[in-house]
């Protein structure tokens, strides 16, 4: 999972790289098209992330525990709120479409849509995997060894961890 996970930050990296020096040399372009963007929308993004990545570090305290059952409840509500992320970016992405803001309207648009469309797979992926650990610890299927679920925990802090560093890059600095 290590070896996974630092894979997928090379990606991201390069492409917040991408975004930054693009940013750096044209800053008027990234300043109006951030401009069409809604920072508090980006906000409740940040804290539905990170409301379910808190979710899933209390489930693991709760497996390790022995109490797989309240796990599986705390890995349930985890998936509620990265639920909430998903209805907020799939609104988010309908309404800069209805504005003919898509992918090949310019760079910011292109590096906005590359970097939080990559990102929602990934959250995508995490949700999955959040509901097939739902499942193991209802069934009990976590007791002694553990390493399944810090593997998906892990999975979805690294989740985490790229959306803090896209929400003031591409939503709040300028």
């Amino acid at each position: 999972m290590w070896f996974f996970i630092l894979a997928e930050l090379t990606v991201f990296a390069l492409l917040i790289i991408t975004f930054a020096v693009t940013q750096a040399l044209q800053p008027a372009l990234f300043h109006s098209g951030r401009a069409a963007l809604d920072s508090s929308t980006g906000l409740a993004l940040t804290l539905s992330l990170l409301t379910a990545g808190l979710l899933a570090a209390l489930a693991q305290v709760q497996v390790g525990q022995g109490r797989a059952r309240h796990g599986a409840w705390l890995l349930l509500a985890a998936l509620l709120s990265a639920s909430v992320y998903v209805w907020l970016k799939l609104s988010e992405y309908a309404h800069l479409v209805a504005q003919g803001l898509g992918m090949e309207h310019n760079s910011f648009y292109t590096l906005y849509w590359l970097l939080t469309g990559f990102h929602f797979l990934h959250v995508l992926l995490g949700m999955v995997i959040l509901a097939w650990l739902v499942v193991r610890c209802w069934r009990r299927q976590q007791v002694g060894d553990h390493t399944v679920l810090e593997s998906g925990v892990l999975y979805w802090h690294m989740v985490d961890l790229i959306w803090v560093l896209l929400f003031p890059l591409v939503y709040v600095l300028n």
